[in-house]
C-alpha cells in the first residue's frame, strides 16, 4: 500500500525525501507509514503481517541511516585528527615518494633516485606540466645505490625552460638490456598543509604538494647555538 500512496502523493513524496535524489528517508517512510494508517479502509484494515513487516522496514532503514551517518563522522574525525597531526611537521624538512620538481629562475630543486641493480644505461626524462618531454640526460654504467640528480634547467634546444613545476622520470637498462627498477623521491621544507579528497597534503616552500602517505623521513631543523 505504501507504494500505492507513493504514486497518490507525488507531490508529498518529493517534498519530503531525505535528499534530492528521490531516495525515500526513514522520516519520510515514517510519514507514508502513518499516512497509510489513516487513509486504511475500515472495511478492510492493513493486515497485521503486513504492518509487522513494514516496520521491520523502517527499523532496517533507520539502522542504515545510523550507521552511515556514523561512518562519515568517523572519516571526519580521522582527517581532523591527521590535520592535527601533521601540524607538527611544518617548518621540518621532509623526504617523500615522488617525482617532482620545482624551477624558479636559475634554481631547480633536486631529486633522488635509486637503483636497483647496475645499470649500463640511466636516462632522466624531464616533462611540464603539460607533460610534454622537454629534456632528456643520459648517464652510462652506474652501480646499485642511490643518486641525486639536478636538471640543469634548460631545454632541447639549450635554451632555459620557463619557471614552473616539472617531474623527472627515470628509466634504466642493465648490460643485458634489461629494465632495472628505479625508485624516485624528492624533499622539501613543509609550510602549509591542506586536505582535499579525504588525504592530507603538505605544502612544499617552493610550491610542491606532497601526500602524507608518501612521507618517507622527517627532519628535524638544526637549531644553531647562541
Amino acid at each position: 500500500m505504501i507504494d500505492q500512496i507513493l504514486q497518490q502523493q507525488g507531490g508529498f513524496y518529493g517534498a519530503d525525501t531525505a535528499s534530492k535524489n528521490d531516495v525515500l528517508g526513514k522520516d519520510a517512510f515514517l510519514k507514508l507509514l502513518v499516512t497509510q494508517l489513516q487513509n486504511q479502509d475500515p472495511l478492510n484494515p492493513l493486515d497485521d503481517k503486513e504492518f509487522i513487516a513494514q516496520l521491520a522496514q523502517f527499523s532496517s532503514l533507520e539502522q542504515m541511516t545510523n550507521i552511515s551517518e556514523g561512518i562519515t563522522s568517523l572519516t571526519d574525525k580521522t582527517a581532523q585528527q591527521d590535520m592535527l597531526s601533521a601540524v607538527n611537521y611544518i617548518g621540518k624538512e621532509i623526504t617523500a615518494s615522488g617525482d617532482g620538481i620545482t624551477k624558479s629562475g636559475n634554481y631547480v630543486t633536486p631529486v633522488y633516485f635509486t637503483l636497483a641493480d647496475a645499470a649500463a644505461q640511466v636516462y632522466a626524462n624531464v616533462y611540464d606540466e603539460n607533460n610534454n618531454m622537454v629534456r632528456t640526460e643520459k648517464f652510462s654504467s652506474m652501480q646499485a645505490g642511490e643518486f641525486g640528480f639536478t636538471w640543469d634547467g634548460l631545454d632541447y634546444n639549450g635554451n632555459p625552460a620557463n619557471s614552473g613545476q616539472y617531474n623527472v622520470y627515470f628509466s634504466a637498462e642493465s648490460p643485458t638490456g634489461a629494465t632495472v627498477f628505479v625508485d624516485t623521491e624528492v624533499s622539501g621544507t613543509v609550510t602549509a598543509l591542506e586536505q582535499g579528497d579525504g588525504e592530507t597534503f603538505f605544502r612544499l616552500s617552493d610550491g610542491r604538494k606532497i601526500s602524507f602517505s608518501d612521507i618517507k623521513k622527517v627532519i628535524q631543523p638544526v637549531v644553531a647555538e647562541e
